[in-house]
């Protein structure tokens, strides 16, 4: 996503999810595409921009590596919490905490 009002939709309109560091917005999606869209808003807050850069790079790799196991067709918002510390986290990090969410994500749009 890269328009503000996709984001703004996704704020208003999605639902959310929250993990220890992440707060995810997820709003799905009628039309003709057959994926998800992933957003990712890092505020300046989080931290300077190498920081908020790792962030984004750390988030992105995770929905990259498993951009085949979730079967969605929603737009994703990825908004890291203010306290999370860019410079400890891992990659192995945000998987355990994206993995069961994403996956509770999913089982709650095929449930519904």
């Amino acid at each position: 996503m890269k328009r503000r009002p996709q984001f703004t939709n996704c704020y208003d309109r999605g639902r959310r999810f929250f993990s220890k560091s992440f707060s995810l917005f997820v709003l799905e999606r009628e039309d003709a595409g057959g994926t998800w869209r992933l957003g990712l808003t890092v505020s300046r807050k989080v931290g300077k921009s190498v920081r908020r850069n790792r962030i984004k790079r750390l988030v992105r790799e995770f929905f990259r590596l498993h951009q085949h196991d979730f079967s969605l067709r929603a737009d994703i918002v990825v908004v890291p919490k203010r306290g999370i510390s860019a410079d400890s986290l891992s990659l192995a990090q945000v998987s355990s905490e994206l993995g069961p969410l994403m996956a509770k994500i999913v089982s709650r749009a095929t449930a519904g």
